[in-house]
């Protein structure tokens, strides 16, 4: 009996070890892509090169299958030029696993995430803070994704699955999800440089995307795309029962990262995120900020859903889910000027507002990031669904009752509404 336990607290040890380590991995990760050094990682800069080097790097230690034919580290890059007046080139950086089944080791699953963000900021760029220039290190935005997906290459080379696995690091995201499309385009076609990877990209048989995955709050998350096939909301809420996570799912698979390249070829897909905060797209967004363990919580989900789509006996079917994204600002006559936590992860009656922009109207009003809004010209807020319904009913011009809880006080404010931007 003492050996038995001797035995169980060794493995108990080791599995802590582990956990601490990787951990430790995706914090090191993280803290050299969102170093100043790489100065934002903008796209065909020195920044993007360095970024894209440490990945092929990480990719070459755990001698994954490179996709070209090329000597040493090029074998990992699909380069690709944007841009009409100003051309910028850059590369996706792409790796595979190859399955070990006989016959699903012919499909493919795509687990992404995009590496490049804002570099400097600056007028047009994408900058919250488009008058401040300076580097904005984009921490959570996204190597907080690429930190997750290098973990889950680690993971998955050692328990190789079913079907192949195809890791994505896309470029130029942030400039319109260009690299995950110019690979969809590159994978339409026969190219006889492509190895490894499926000739057809209709093995492609669904997309994982890790997105701002590192500001989990209160264990919850948000899952996109779980109506684009007819088993994943089941396969996600499965896996987020057995994680103790709250994983709030979204059916259609639309949205403003890579994955909507992928849903828009009849793919289907799975996004993963934490959701936004007031140092998204800013200079604030820095490696101290995120929630490690949180991470490693998204990481133990992933990989778990990973596994299970990797092993379905049958491709998921796919199915077209309409957008449901409606906080399109052409539905309204009017803007807060904050973003809601469309996930729901607080307990609290209400919605909170996990973004409130300065210079917009709530801000102007009083409201501040974290306030949970309870009333809207004194009608109820409990989701982001009755949230929509009272902002469809109001017209510009006009001021409103807001009534929102902070801490234990309750605060009505007087807000004038303004039209968006369009």
């Amino acid at each position: 009996m003492r050996i038995k336990y001797i035995f169980l607290s060794l493995a108990i040890t080791l599995a802590l070890q582990a956990h601490a380590q990787r951990q430790d991995d995706m914090r090191k990760a993280v803290e050299y892509l969102a170093s100043q050094e790489l100065g934002g990682r903008y796209p065909a800069t020195a920044g993007d090169t360095l970024a894209s080097e440490y990945i092929v790097s990480q990719l070459r230690q755990l001698k994954l299958k490179p996709i070209v034919k090329a000597k040493k580290a090029k074998g990992f890059y699909h380069d690709f030029t944007y841009g009409k007046t100003v051309k910028r080139t850059t590369h996706n950086i792409i790796a595979v696993i190859p399955g070990k089944d006989k016959r699903l080791k012919n499909e493919y699953i795509v687990v992404g995430s995009h590496y490049d963000h804002l570099g400097m900021g600056g007028k047009d760029s994408g900058s919250r803070r488009p008058d401040t220039l300076g580097v904005h290190p984009g921490a959570d935005d996204n190597a907080s994704g690429d930190a997750v997906v290098l973990e889950l290459a680690k993971h998955f080379k050692k328990v190789r699955s079913p079907r192949s696995i195809i890791f994505a690091f896309f470029g130029a995201e942030e400039q319109g999800l260009i690299g995950s499309k110019n690979f969809l385009e590159w994978m339409k076609h026969d190219d006889k440089q492509r190895i490894n990877l499926p000739v057809d990209m209709k093995e492609m048989v669904a997309m994982v995307n890790l997105d701002m995955v590192g500001r989990m709050r209160d264990h919850a998350m948000s899952v996109s795309g779980t109506g684009t096939s007819s088993e994943f909301k089941a396969m996600v809420e499965q896996v987020a029962e057995q994680k103790s996570l709250n994983v709030t799912c979204i059916p259609d698979g639309y949205g403003p990262s890579d994955h909507a390249s992928f849903v828009a070829v009849d793919i289907p897909v799975l996004f993963l995120t934490t959701g936004g905060h007031m140092e998204y797209h800013t200079p604030a967004d820095v490696p101290s900020t995120l929630n490690y363990d949180g991470m490693q919580q998204t990481l133990e989900f992933s990989k778990e859903l990973i596994a299970r789509l990797a092993a379905m006996p049958q491709r998921p079917d796919y199915i077209n889910v309409p957008s449901s994204n409606k906080m399109s600002h052409a539905k309204f006559k009017v803007t807060l000027g904050l973003m809601p936590d469309v996930m729901g992860a607080s307990s609290i009656p209400g919605l909170r507002a996990d973004i409130v922009v300065a210079g917009k109207p709530a801000h102007n009003a009083g409201i501040r990031s974290g306030d949970i809004i309870q009333e809207i010209d004194g009608k109820p807020v409990n989701d982001i669904e009755e949230y929509m319904q009272r902002l469809s009913e109001l017209k510009a011009g006009t001021t409103i009752p807001v009534k929102v809880l902070r801490g234990e006080e309750t605060i009505l404010f007087e807000v004038h509404l303004t039209p968006p931007v369009r």
